[in-house]
């Protein structure tokens, strides 16, 4: 199975920010057929290739947010010219190409990456959620394609499952986001354990050890909801996000491991264990 333009050569660059940056993701992806992989390396690295942009320090919001709104731009009337010169963009449009997807997971996607720049925290969680619609949920969405799996019904848990990556990244890296001044738990929910001291600070409080709690059950119910999806996956696309759920959710075991002190050290699933549920997963196929 080949798409237009999709050699080894165009999709190295997204492999190896895959194999950089997200190392769950890639062990994940190494249980999938050889021949769909380099599609999923090629969202990968069309996501992190904008993340990068919302992410760089050393410029200002409103430069950042102009370099985001251009790449856009730029990326649809390539996408609409069918090539680009740039081996991310082109490893993306031929992923668009084999699989017909929409352009609408692409918008709403910029769209939130847009979003970091005017909004650096949410009140509620349906505020939060709106933004993750575009950061997180469509990314499950982009998946079922190419996992084999594009039925109406499979929508809603990859949806699901997008969120409770994300809400995993969000509780490991609020200390980072802090520095970036961001703030991605719910304002309401702050409020209710009376945890503003912890994130003023970077200390552990008893609010904050509650607030986790809070967010990590949450979090655990979206991965739970997730579930449901695996009736519309087979073979080793199944077991590639059986493996992602399971490594990703660990995450949370970690940060509970560490009495929740998410501001002195980050919560990681160490190297052994993420291979060993690789490994469980390839010749259990479960």
């Amino acid at each position: 199975m080949t798409a237009r333009g999709l050699s080894k050569e165009i999709v190295a660059p997204s492999r190896a920010l895959n194999q950089a940056h997200g190392k769950t993701y890639y062990l994940a992806t190494l249980l999938l057929p050889r021949e769909l992989r380099p599609y999923v390396f090629a969202l990968y690295g069309f996501c992190r290739y904008v993340d990068d942009i919302v992410d760089v320090e050393r410029e200002d919001d409103t430069r950042r947010l102009a370099k985001v709104a251009s790449f856009g731009e730029r990326f649809f009337a390539e996408v609409a010219r069918g090539t680009s010169d740039e081996p991310i963009l082109a490893a993306t449009i031929a992923t668009i190409d084999r699989f017909d997807m929409p352009l609408s997971y692409f918008e709403r996607f910029l769209g939130s990456m847009r979003q970091d720049f005017l909004i650096r925290s949410y009140r509620h969680i349906d505020d939060l959620l709106d933004y993750m619609d575009g950061s997180a949920a469509v990314i499950g969405e982009m998946m079922l394609p190419i996992l084999g799996a594009d039925d109406p019904g499979a929508r809603a848990p990859a949806r699901a499952l997008g969120n409770a990556f994300q809400m995993t990244n969000f509780l490991r890296d609020i200390n980072e986001d802090l520095d970036r001044g961001r703030v991605y738990v719910p304002e309401e929910d702050i409020d209710r354990f009376r945890a503003w001291d912890a994130f003023e600070q970077r200390r552990v409080t008893d609010g904050f050890r509650e607030l986790m709690a809070f967010e990590i059950a949450r979090t655990r119910r979206w991965y739970a909801a997730s579930l449901a999806g695996d009736d519309f996956l087979r073979g080793r696309a199944l077991r590639c996000i059986r493996v992602a759920r399971r490594v990703y959710g660990a995450i949370l075991d970690e940060i509970e491991a560490l009495d929740y002190d998410v501001f002195s050290a980050r919560a990681s699933v160490a190297r052994t264990r993420r291979v060993r549920l690789l490994l469980q997963a390839a010749v259990a196929g479960s």
